[in-house]
């Protein structure tokens, strides 16, 4: 454990004292912090799944440019099947199911095609677009809300157990889950090494025996119930409707955390929840009157801090060595 924290000093220093801070803040501000906290882990939750997903792909080797495209396909379809079958359930599993198809598409485009991976994200993204957009219909409403639960005795730990513990949802604990699985699956078992291994360095993990295609595309594959999960998250969760366009970026902003976070799971999940921070400071200064603003351009935060921190990590973290790169075999 010495050694653990002596090789990660810094990032051990600066986690206390962000703790520390957010711990101060919630008792000098306690009439608006604790509702803060909520709104910023309510923002991140489907940051944090579709970050995972990117992880997961670019792990891999695999660019996933159609995070957005998975995560729409999944709001609209987890909400409309709902809507239509008086069935939460079948909405979760239709919305889960959608983004496993579309993940499903951009492995097979992407590794058995050799297609550009860009091209066949931004391809993902059109269609998304295109499909849920000639499909809506508006006036369709939920059976019902998505089912809220305490984690005893987590949630009577204060302000972590206030924040991500009571009043939860099925696809918050999941997001907190995903992060910690992945990051222990992927730095702490066989199939963890194998994937680092198709991303860094294929040719030698198909010289020690990997299957580079097989793992890419089930990798790949899979990541999408994740993106699907984010979807159904933001049109049976965090809203009960389906609106055009209603991921407004957020897969393209996973991207970026994904970055930020060195394409490491639980340094994804810390970044998901400062952009959900982010947020929700924009939103409580347009709420309290501090600044007067339309509330779009205070929506654009986000994206504006998100452009600013990654100009200043920029050559701090590196990629996976064959990221975006299609393995043939025989031909490196």
């Amino acid at each position: 454990m010495g050694a653990w924290i002596a090789k990660n000093r810094t990032t051990v220093i600066v986690s206390v004292a962000v703790i520390v801070a957010a711990y101060a803040f919630y008792y000098l501000k306690n009439d608006i912090a604790p509702s803060m906290y909520v709104s910023a882990w309510g923002y991140a939750i489907p940051l944090v799944l579709a970050a995972l997903v990117g992880v997961i792909g670019e792990r891999s080797g695999v660019v996933n440019i159609g995070i957005e495209g998975q995560m729409l396909v999944a709001a609209f379809a987890g909400f409309f099947a709902a809507a239509y079958s008086g069935s939460l359930l079948v909405g979760v599993l239709a919305g889960i199911g959608s983004g496993l198809i579309l993940g499903g598409f951009l492995a097979w485009t992407t590794v058995k095609w050799r297609m550009d991976q860009i091209i066949a994200g931004v391809v993902l993204n059109i269609i998304a677009t295109g499909i849920t957009s000639f499909y809506y219909q508006p006036g369709q409403l939920l059976p019902g809300l998505m089912p809220k639960f305490d984690i005893w005795p987590l949630s009577k730990i204060p302000l972590i157990g206030e924040v991500f513990f009571s009043g939860t949802s099925i696809f918050a604990t999941l997001a907190i889950l995903a992060a910690i699985g992945v990051h222990v699956a992927l730095f702490h078992t066989r199939w963890g090494l194998r994937t680092r291994a198709v991303g860094e360095y294929p040719s030698a993990a198909d010289t020690a025996g990997i299957n580079v295609e097989r793992l890419r595309l089930i990798n790949v594959t899979l990541a999408g119930t994740l993106a699907g999960c984010a979807g159904v998250y933001l049109s049976m969760d965090a809203s009960s409707s389906f609106e055009r366009g209603m991921v407004a970026g957020r897969g393209f902003l996973a991207l970026a955390i994904m970055i930020m976070g060195a394409w490491r799971p639980l340094r994804a999940l810390a970044m998901a929840i400062f952009f959900g921070f982010i947020n929700a400071v924009a939103s409580q200064l347009q709420a309290g009157g501090s600044i007067d603003i339309p509330p779009q351009l205070t929506g654009t935060l986000p994206f504006v801090v998100t452009i600013v921190v990654l100009a200043i990590a920029a050559g701090r973290v590196r990629a996976p060595g064959a990221v975006g790169q299609p393995y043939v075999k025989g031909d490196q």
